[in-house]
C-alpha cells in the first residue's frame, strides 16, 4: 500500500475548507491528499472481494473528491465522517455495478471481512453507512455535471478510459488491466491517462 500524508488536523481542515469555499484549487487539493490515509483505510474493507487493491484506491478516490466537493461544514460534522460515507458507497456501488453483470445481488451476499475477520455483507454496509437524502442528492448533481463535461474536456481516449473505468452510460465496470488489454496499451499507460483525464474533469468543474 501506497504511503499517504498524514491527516490535517481540525484548525487546518477549517482553514482549508474556508478557503476552497473562496475559490481556492490548492485548499481544495490539499483537502483531497490529506485524506488519502482514509481512502486507503476505507477500502481495506474490501480486500477480501479479489479486486485489485489500487482499483479500489481509485475509486475510494472518486468518493473522496465528491465529499469534498459537496462538503458542507455547517452541518456540524467532520470532513473525515462524511467522506468515509462518500467513499464507502463509491466503493458498494462499484461493487454491485461489477456483480450485476453475472447474477442478481443478495443484500445478506458476503463480500468480505472486516478488520476482527467477521464476515460482513451488503446489508451492514447500507444500513450503517447509507447517505441521507440529501447527501444523495448533491452527489446526483455532481455526477451529473460530471456527464456534461465528459464531452466537453475530454478527448476520445480519454473518455472512453473514464467511462469504462466507471461505468457510465450503464457500461461494464473495468478495471485498469481490462481496459489496456481491450484497447492494447499498457495498464501503467491507462493508469495516466485516468489521472490525467480526471484531473481535466476536476479542474472543470471547479472553474464554474
Amino acid at each position: 500500500m501506497k504511503t499517504f500524508l498524514s491527516p490535517l488536523n481540525a484548525k487546518e481542515e477549517a482553514e482549508c475548507l474556508i478557503k476552497m469555499k473562496e475559490g481556492s484549487l490548492e485548499a481544495k487539493n490539499t483537502l483531497i491528499e490529506r485524506n488519502m490515509r482514509l481512502v486507503a483505510h476505507v477500502s481495506k474493507k474490501y480486500q477480501n472481494t479479489g479486486e485489485d487493491p489500487e482499483d479500489l484506491i481509485s475509486i475510494g478516490t472518486i468518493g473522496l473528491i465528491k465529499a469534498v466537493t459537496t462538503f458542507d461544514a455547517e452541518r456540524g460534522s467532520r470532513l473525515a465522517t462524511y467522506a468515509a460515507r462518500c467513499i464507502d458507497n463509491e466503493l458498494l456501488m462499484y461493487l454491485r455495478a461489477k456483480r450485476k453483470v453475472s447474477r442478481e445481488i443478495s443484500l445478506y451476499e458476503p463480500i468480505g471481512t472486516d478488520k476482527e475477520g467477521n464476515q460482513i455483507s451488503l446489508l451492514d454496509i447500507v444500513e450503517s453507512d447509507e447517505p441521507d437524502i440529501l447527501e444523495k442528492i448533491e452527489l446526483h448533481k455532481n455526477v451529473e455535471k460530471i456527464y456534461r463535461k465528459l464531452p466537453e474536456v475530454l478527448n476520445e481516449r480519454e473518455k472512453e478510459i473514464i467511462i469504462l473505468r466507471y461505468g457510465l452510460y450503464n457500461k461494464k465496470v473495468q478495471t485498469q488491466r481490462e481496459i489496456a488489454n481491450r484497447i492494447g496499451i499498457s495498464r501503467s499507460y491507462v493508469s495516466r491517462i485516468e489521472k490525467h483525464a480526471l484531473e481535466k474533469l476536476k479542474k472543470s468543474l471547479n472553474e464554474e
